[in-house]
């Protein structure tokens, strides 16, 4: 066999080994991307028109929150936040409107306390997105229900159905993740 014929195997034996770590690369990468964000992957690909973009955003993401300094509650707070949950289902039984805009209020605050920035709702879930996609469903189909809400068009199962979203996130957002006891 000549020199040419067997620099030319040795060459392209090397891109197919390259070409091989590189396809395991990239699917090791999506596979953490898809373990991290949960339901949440698959919107933001389909949202963001395609797997590479998708997965651009969503690492952008990351960045964003790792320089945040998300912190976990001292025990006082969160007993304060189970009280106040207490009081907006307490509440909910003669006035369930307010009910909701407590909760949503609540949740924004307990999303606040622990760090995260409350600039508005789409960037609250982008930035939830990256420790709570797992649950963040709740918190747009509650934060839905509660602008139908603001206009008076909700109806009252529709407005238990918020509540029981917004109970999934405070939840999540009150157990650090789950390093600590949900309310109850």
């Amino acid at each position: 066999m000549s020199t040419g014929i067997l620099a030319t195997i040795v060459v392209l034996a090397v891109l197919v080994v390259v070409l091989a770590a590189l396809t395991a690369s990239l699917v090791a990468r999506s596979n953490r991307l898809r373990e991290r964000f949960g339901p949440e992957y698959e919107r933001t690909v389909e949202g963001e028109g395609g797997r590479m973009a998708g997965e651009r955003e969503l690492r952008a993401r990351e960045k964003r929150h790792d320089a945040l300094e998300i912190k976990p509650l001292p025990a006082a707070a969160r007993d304060r936040y189970v009280g106040e949950w207490q009081g907006v289902q307490e509440e909910f039984v003669d006035r369930p409107r307010d009910a909701v805009h407590d909760a949503d209020r609540l949740v924004t605050s307990l999303m606040q306390e622990r760090g995260y920035p409350t600039e508005g709702f789409e960037q609250q879930t982008r930035d939830l997105s990256v420790e709570h996609g797992g649950t963040l469903e709740h918190y747009r189909s509650a934060h839905e229900i509660e602008q139908l809400s603001t206009t008076r068009q909700a109806t009252t199962e529709q407005l238990r159905n918020a509540m029981v979203h917004y109970r999934a996130i405070f939840d999540e957002l009150l157990s650090d993740g789950g390093r600590a006891q949900p309310a109850h």
